[in-house]
Parts: structure tokens; C-alpha cells; sequence
């Protein structure tokens, strides 16, 4: 009983991710993961964002 607890609370909590990306893409948002001060545009050599926050 346990396991079906668990998997559907990972369930809801993948889905919830997934909404968020699907409704944050269909607003328009280019990069995600970024402030929303932040103003992203393409990439620029190992970071993706031009404010500088997400260098990888």
C-alpha cells in the first residue's frame, strides 16, 4: 500500500514539473530557469542566460 503512495505522489510531482514547463513555454518564455529580471537571448559560448546566473 506504501508503494502506490509513494509512486503517486512522484507521479504528481513529475506532473506538476511538466505543467510548469508546458505552461511557462506556451507563455513564451524563452529560458526558464531564469529571473525573471533576467533577459535571455541566445548562447553565448558556456552560458545560456546574459545575466550571468546560470553558467554551467
Amino acid at each position: 500500500m506504501i508503494d502506490y503512495l509513494i509512486i503517486a505522489i512522484l507521479v504528481a510531482i513529475v506532473g506538476a514539473a511538466a505543467f510548469y514547463v508546458y505552461k511557462a513555454k506556451k507563455s513564451g518564455k524563452k529560458c526558464i530557469g531564469c529571473p525573471d529580471g533576467c533577459s535571455c537571448s541566445s548562447k553565448k559560448g558556456n552560458a545560456h542566460c546574459s545575466c550571468g546566473e546560470h553558467r554551467s
